[in-house]
């Protein structure tokens, strides 16, 4: 059966306040809310109805009513309205993946240190995004008059957020066409996708939201370049001045000045498909600054979409297997630390009784 839109009204109502305070709701309570224009006698006759098709159900006989299962669910697909993130929350989803990112910066940057330490070579540490980075949704919020959050959620289920000072006066109308656009336009595609003929195909399709789109296509495609960087610390450089090979000065200072994160960026990519502990002898490195040391190189999971990678650099001559050893423990302890907790399974017979 169609309900009404006067019983999809009152059902809104009952549902909404009853999230809000997990009380049953009367008639009284909802014929004092400000856009409710009917009478007492009306709204209880339209919650009668709603219980006897099942939207609603009465816990006790003088009690109020609460929404049933199927009630939520006509409220989820039909009636809720849209939330809107305020300033305050954009802020602080915004400043957390900032807190978050930190946190990796500060772990890489350890990593490499202990891992010098463990194995008394030149250490690197990286983490690393999974693929490419790609917009989940874009959603618009006007923020009094004059300025626009734009608020993107990434594939990795991270949110950020702009600012937007508006150019032109933009209606919400406006602001929901160029939504539609944006997510059917820009969602699912990398930053290296995001081309000018694109730009003027979503500007073509924007109306009198147009002038938003040069901003917003610029921050989506900075934000994705800088999900997919990879952050590399590199620690212990002047530990190969103890080793034999390295005594002479010059030969030292031109493999020490070959370590960089320039040299060792492309390294995460020999690493992407490979399982287990990989070791790149002289010549076989990617970088021609590399081809007289060796490198041995593992990685591990660290969560959120991102990976880790730890690895030595050394003469040709080092101790593979100690080497490898030692970073295999490495990987496997930080992957079990990083791990998120899993919820404990009860038994079978356990969980029947509980039941």
């Amino acid at each position: 059966m169609e309900l009404s839109e006067r019983k999809k009204k009152v059902l809104r109502s009952v549902v909404d306040l009853y999230i809000r305070t997990a009380e049953p709701v009367g008639s009284k309570a909802i014929t004092e809310l400000p856009d409710m224009k009917y009478s007492s006698a009306t709204i209880r006759n339209e919650m009668a109805d709603l219980t006897a098709l099942g939207y609603l159900e009465q816990p006790h006989t003088s009690a109020g009513r609460i929404p049933s299962a199927a009630g939520y669910r006509l409220y989820v697909d039909e009636l809720m309205a849209d939330y809107r993130l305020s300033i305050d929350e954009t802020k602080s989803i915004s400043t957390a993946i900032e807190e978050k990112m930190k946190q990796v910066d500060k772990m890489v940057e350890k990593v490499a240190k202990l891992v010098s330490q463990a194995t008394d070579l030149p250490a690197i540490s990286v983490a690393s995004r999974y693929g490419s980075a790609t917009v989940k949704r874009f959603d618009l919020i006007l923020a009094g008059q004059g300025s626009v959050i734009l608020v993107i959620m990434l594939s990795s289920d991270e949110v950020v957020n702009k600012l937007i000072k508006l150019p032109v006066n933009i209606t919400e109308t406006d602001l929901k066409l160029l939504g539609a656009v944006l997510n059917a336009a820009m969602t699912g595609i990398t930053a290296e996708e995001m081309t000018a003929e694109l730009l003027e195909k979503i500007m073509g399709a924007a109306g009198a939201a147009a002038a938003l789109v040069p901003v917003i296509v610029d921050f989506t495609a900075d934000t994705l370049r800088r999900q997919s960087s990879t952050n590399i610390a590199i620690a212990g450089h002047s530990r190969l001045l103890g080793l034999p090979e390295y005594r002479d000065v010059d030969k030292a200072q031109k493999v020490l000045s070959s370590i960089d994160e320039d040299a060792l960026s492309g390294l995460p990519a020999v690493m992407q498909n490979a399982n287990g502990t990989k070791v790149l002898v002289g010549p076989e490195n990617v970088a021609q600054e590399l081809k007289d040391t060796s490198v041995v190189m593992t990685k591990f999971d660290i969560g959120d979409g991102l990976q880790g990678m730890i690895g030595v650099v050394g003469p040709t001559r080092m101790d593979y297997a100690k080497v490898t050893a030692r970073l295999s423990y490495f990987a496997e302890s930080l992957s079990k630390m990083f791990a998120k907790p899993e919820t404990p399974q009860l038994p079978e017979a356990q969980a029947d009784e509980e039941a």
